[in-house]
């Protein structure tokens, strides 16, 4: 490799991953701030005994206390009469972690890491199953004890459980309702917080990823429908009766990411949904993958929702709320008929979706696709106002949820009618007037959309209603031309804090909006009034009156409120940010687009107060002039409120926006990307009678941190392709006789345009593309995938070069000083039947490392004979003698021989070294739970690794040449350099998929195909040869 081309491009590459990677780690760093609050418990763990069927007994079971004092163990175990709840920790995690009539029971795994290794994942499931039989046998065990001295039972057994799991607990949740061994209905329900559902979030291990592929596909076949003999189709399938809801942290869960959290082609819609703990209604917050753990206002709301469920079973569960709280939301929401839980996967699902979801996606669906209803959450047709709009008016019944009955406010308050003639309206009191507004009249001129933003209480504050025309109750109007009240259709937001009132009736600043009401065209048609009635002002005898409240409408044309960011001025923020300036009676919506998804870029986004309509404001011009503008802009602009929206994390919720980084947990330009992931778009809910300076500028380190924890898989997957080319190249140089490169020298001739960089890296691409085009997979956005995983395919390379530098140094340093001395015996029999025994019998790390140091004492050899062949070259003026190198007929001397031998079996250490590394967090695993007893490796991923080993040993030397002659084609010849450009390329599209650990099926297939023709070439079977390397160039 010579020039200052070469060395300029492989620089440039290297600066490249290193300034990314240093980014993403600043960033990665930082301290998050979450707004969580802390849940507390004061816990006693009661033992329960294992049964003797239990075949090993490294696990425990726990039944939860809530309590200091000090209590009987077994009394308290033959009191145990109420809702069954198991909890059990997920990677790494603890017992300890979670929270009469509900019952606490936790699994102790001893902190293993699930997440590291398959076969610990499969044990914790065999546990979870034998736990569950347990629990409920352990409450028929109580009610005979309590019969035996004379009670009368009359309520039943809990006969299910809901699992409940984080992290990786909830798929062991999702694994044992699969499992052959568990009891028939013993499992319903599913809920899981921050749980990868489609794969593992980093997959390494080969066993691990299978094992994933095989539970979601067992999953998929549960909710097949079965067709009878006759044809007729049954929806009595096996998981007819199992619902699951995945709730993500968001994007501060730097650990699992949303689109690995979604359970879409896993379980269906009818089924299940995934929702962001950012759109949670009550909760608002992003969090931490531990955070979840003890997060007190998910904490609550989960409670809430579990409260209304059967029994329940908590899978590396968090800190759910004291016994009062949760009791008492029990007793609401059980069936007070039967005195049994709610059962139908219909209904069950029902609750979930109510207790959760937010209505925030279903309220403003008609804005655009930014708010579209997430295909994942059921009962659209219950939250979709228009729908119970459309057809005539004659036909329309009354079925919106109306408020309830028995709240009546005083009808002489609503006497006062007001009637607005802008297409703005504004309260600023609780007033106890209705306003009326004429859709016709104010709807026009395209205005065809009305906001409200209020931070007033739905039916308690405020209520709306859609009249076909002037009337002055509901109740005098026909049947046909029914008043409709559509305050359900207020969906709640997350607010800032309220500003303080200093003194009881003083001016305070807008309250921030809690709350957002949207109709269209649609939704109003037919109709010619819309009323706004608020509640007279509450007054409590020896207390100050409420805070501020207040409300703001407006009709307006959506078209004009539209804004977009281009790509170029997205990308040019990074510099200097990007300004849009909105003038005042703007339209209180404003829709921004970003071109390039905030899941990839994410931008800070501010807004500036540059007037608020002091001129219109009524006050005296001395008075308005001595006041300080901004204090006065707070007097009477409400907070601006941001809602971002991802098809597949959701809505995000940026309440006060003055300055935020706005970031939303997309996984765009991916293979597998959503469709509509390229782009986001923003709502800015901002206050029409002012103007604002708005500014966007991508955030560079969070940029760096979204890119490596969204395409690290990939990465890694194309490090594996990137060797394998290097390897094609010096194969082919060995093949047409040519001076075999380094290996630093193949990846930088790889790199090289147009020829080279188009075969290895924009073909793969269009494979990829053309599979999609023929397969129900999604087609991602082309020109986002492209420039994202040409990117990706450069850092791979940068990781690569890096790796050889470090290797290459090292290996002349050892070589010069002669730190190791190699026997001159060939240890390679005894290497590969060590390493073969290792990976076999004990853990496949082992024997990868043996196969590593192998390589490493091979590249020291070489090194070390080329240097002394240099030296006593130099020292005698004369070659070494020719005939040592192994090829009689060789041209070249024995250094420059050894130092071919030396490239070579450094590409191969640097393919291996990807190899254990993929390992390590399994080696990892597997050595902190050596103390608790041996198992045996899996036999999948031992398989792959002796293919690895194979590949190792068989391709030792370069004149080892994987290639033969087709039967009655002569001339016709299939290559090494051919072999290791395929495996490049299921590398290379392993890595698109994510699943960088199908790598190790490419290895060992050449690993294998090379021990069988080196058996064949030894028996000199026909159509087989081994091609020298004559050295004359």
């Amino acid at each position: 490799m010579e020039g200052f081309k070469a060395r300029f491009r492989l620089a440039a590459i290297v600066v490249l991953s290193i300034g990314i990677a240093l980014v993403a780690i600043y960033d990665l760093l930082k301290p998050i701030s979450n707004g969580c609050a802390m849940t507390y418990m004061y816990p006693t763990y009661i033992p329960i005994s294992a049964t003797e069927s239990l075949s090993s007994s490294k696990y425990g079971l726990y039944l939860y206390h809530e309590g200091w004092k000090k209590i009987d163990f077994n009394e308290h175990l033959k009191q145990l009469s109420g809702v069954p709840i198991l909890f059990i920790p997920g990677n790494g995690g603890s017992y300890k972690q979670y929270t009469r009539r509900l019952d606490w029971f936790a699994v102790d795994l001893e902190g293993e890491h699930s997440a590291m290794d398959g076969q610990i994942l499969e044990e914790h499931t065999e546990y979870v199953v034998y736990a569950i039989h347990r629990i409920l046998d352990q409450y028929k065990e109580s009610q005979n004890a309590r019969v035996k001295e004379g009670a009368v039972e009359s309520g039943s057994l809990p006969n299910s459980v809901i699992l409940v799991g984080h992290s990786m607990g909830g798929f062991v949740a999702r694994a044992a309702v699969v499992h052959p061994n568990l009891r028939k209905s013993a499992i319903e329900t599913v809920l899981t917080l921050s749980t990868p559902h489609q794969s593992p979030p980093v997959a390494l291990q080969p066993s691990l990823g299978h094992y994933y592929e095989y539970i979601n596909k067992e999953w998929r076949k549960g909710y097949e429908v079965q067709t009878s003999r006759t044809g007729a189709h049954s929806s009595n399938h096996q998981l007819s009766q199992v619902i699951v809801v995945s709730i993500s942290g968001g994007g501060n869960d730097y650990q699992v990411r949303s689109k690995l959290e979604s359970v879409d082609g896993i379980v269906p819609s009818t089924h299940g949904f995934m929702i962001s703990s950012m759109g949670m209604k009550n909760v608002w917050l992003s969090m931490e993958h531990q955070v979840i753990l003890w997060c007190n206002q998910l904490v609550v709301q989960v409670s809430l929702l579990l409260s209304n469920l059967p029994s329940f079973y908590i899978v590396n569960g968090y800190d759910l709320l004291t016994d009062f709280q949760v009791s008492h939301t029990l007793l609401r929401l059980v069936d007070p008929e039967t005195g049994h839980p709610i059962s139908g996967a219909r209904k069950r699902l029902a609750i979930l979706t109510k207790m959760l979801h937010s209505g925030m996606p279903g309220s403003l669906s008609r804005q655009s696709h930014l708010l579209q209803q997430s295909p994942h959450l059921p009962l659209q047709k219950e939250r979709k106002f228009a729908d119970h709009l459309l057809g005539p008016p004659g036909s329309r019944k009354k079925t919106i949820t109306a408020c309830p009955s028995k709240l009546h406010w005083s009808d002489e308050g609503l006497e006062r009618d007001l009637y607005i003639k802008t297409p703005t309206v504004t309260i600023l009191a609780m007033d106890g007037r209705r306003r009326w507004l004429d859709i016709k009249e104010l709807g026009s001129n395209g205005r065809n959309t009305f906001v409200l933003v209020t931070n007033l209480l739905p039916c308690y504050g405020v209520r709306l209603h859609l009249w076909p025309e002037k009337g002055t109750s509901p109740s005098d109007l026909p049947l046909s031309k029914r008043v409709i009240e559509v305050t359900s259709k207020i969906a709640q937001i997350s607010s800032g804090p309220a500003p303080r009132q200093i003194e009881p009736g003083s001016q305070t600043e807008q309250p921030p909006p809690s709350a957002v009401f949207w109709l269209d065209a649609k939704d109003m048609h037919g109709f010619r009034f819309l009323t706004i009635s608020v509640a007279p002002s509450p007054t409590v005898s020896g207390r100050p009156p409420p805070a501020a409240s207040m409300a703001v409408g407006q009709f307006f044309n959506p078209e004009e409120g539209r804004k977009e960011f281009s790509p170029l001025s997205l990308l040019l923020s990074m510099y200097s940010q990007k300004d849009i300036f909105i003038k005042e009676d703007h339209p209180i919506a404003m829709n921004i687009t970003f071109s390039i998804s905030l899941g990839l870029l994410p931008a800070t986004v501010s807004l500036e107060t540059t007037g608020c309509g002091i001129k219109k404001s009524g006050l005296p011009v001395e008075e308005a002039g001595d006041m300080d503008s901004g204090r006065l802009c707070k007097l009477r602009c409400f907070p601006p409120v941001a809602l971002a929206w991802d098809a597949t994390s959701g809505v995000h919720i940026f309440p006060n926006l003055y300055s935020h980084t706005i970031e939303v947990d997309s996984s765009p330009a991916l293979w597998s990307s959503a469709e509509g992931s390229e782009q986001t778009n923003v709502l800015l809910l901002v206050d029409p009678h002012c103007s604002y300076k708005t500014s966007a500028a991508v955030s560079l380190t969070a940029s760096g941190r979204r890119f490596m924890l969204l395409y690290a898989s990939q990465i890694i997957g194309f490090a594996f392709a990137v060797v394998f080319f290097a390897l094609m190249r010096q194969a082919n140089a060995w093949e047409l006789d040519l001076p075999v490169p380094s290996l630093l020298s193949a990846v930088e001739s790889n790199l090289r345009m147009p020829l080279p960089f188009l075969l290895l890296a924009i073909s793969p691409l269009l494979i990829a593309l053309f599979y999609s085009c023929l397969s129900p997979k999604p087609l991602p956005s082309v020109i986002g995938f492209f420039v994202v995983s040409i990117i990706c395919y450069l850092l791979a390379n940068g990781i690569i070069i890096i790796l050889t530098l470090t290797t290459q140094i090292i290996s002349h340093v050892v070589a010069r000083v002669h730190v190791m001395r190699v026997i001159n015996a060939n240890p390679s029999l005894a290497m590969s039947l060590l390493a073969i025994a290792l990976v076999c019998f004990v853990h496949p790390a082992l024997g990868l490392l043996i196969l590593l140091f192998s390589h490493v004492l091979c590249c020291h050899n070489a090194l070390c004979r080329s240097s002394k062949s240099n030296n006593d070259e130099n020292e005698e003026g004369l070659p070494v003698d020719e005939n040592s190198s192994g090829t009689p007929d060789s041209a070249r001397s024995y250094g420059e021989t050894q130092l071919e031998i030396f490239h070579h079996r450094h590409g191969l250490l640097i393919l291996h070294l990807l190899s254990l590394l993929m390992f390590l967090p399994s080696l990892v695993a597997w050595l902190e739970r050596l103390s608790m007893g041996h198992n045996f490796p899996w036999l999948l991923d031992s398989a792959l690794c002796m293919g690895v080993v194979l590949h190792g040993i068989c391709g030792s030397k370069p004149e080892f040449n994987v290639f033969f002659q087709i039967p009655g084609m002569r001339g016709y010849e299939i290559r090494q350099g051919l072999v290791y450009l395929l495996a490049g390329y299921c590398c290379y599209l392993s890595g698109l998929d994510l699943a960088p650990y199908k790598a190790f099926y490419a290895m060992a297939a050449i690993g294998i195909v090379s021990f069988v023709f080196r058996i064949i070439e030894r028996r000199n079977q026909p159509y087989y040869s081994n091609r020298k390397h004559s050295h004359r160039h």
